[in-house]
């Protein structure tokens, strides 16, 4: 669990990089044996591209820094629980493991495509879920205020 957190606090500061660019705050890592092996953070503003998740930026870097397309081994830490698409692209990954901490209960994949993750990916749930909801809910409101 330390390492869940201290990975989490990493995909937080992804998150608000994202927050500062005026993205949706959602930021994600991906770990290898202890060491991060990509991140990303939400760009969709940036790239007017409603694909640039900060899962999928992750992913891309991940895949980068490996040389290839499976990410088996790997745990991927995201702020907000996967969409679908997030979720379908973890899935041909074949991450081993996904923790995220605020869910999404209009949009997550837990919902909406709960098989759409590798049979083998074990999922974790509500790390630092207060901290990662109470950014989301920041954004939102100024964004509505």
């Amino acid at each position: 669990m330390d390492n869940d957190v201290k990975f989490m606090r990493l995909a937080l500061e992804q998150a608000r990089e994202a927050l500062r660019r005026d993205e949706v705050p959602i930021g994600c890592v991906l770990t290898y044996d202890g060491r991060v092996v990509g991140r990303g953070y939400n760009l969709t503003e940036k790239f007017q591209d409603v694909t640039a998740h900060a899962e999928m930026q992750a992913i891309t870097a991940a895949c980068r820094t490996f040389g290839g397309k499976y990410l088996q081994g790997c745990t991927l830490y995201v702020t907000v629980e996967p969409c679908v698409m997030c979720a379908g692209a973890i899935g041909w990954a074949q991450v081993s493991r996904v923790v995220y901490g605020a869910a999404d209960e209009r949009r997550g994949f837990s919902r909406l495509a709960p098989h759409a993750l590798h049979p083998r990916c074990q999922v974790s749930s509500g790390v630092l879920e207060e901290e990662c909801a109470t950014l989301m809910k920041e954004f939102f409101n100024r964004k509505r205020g």
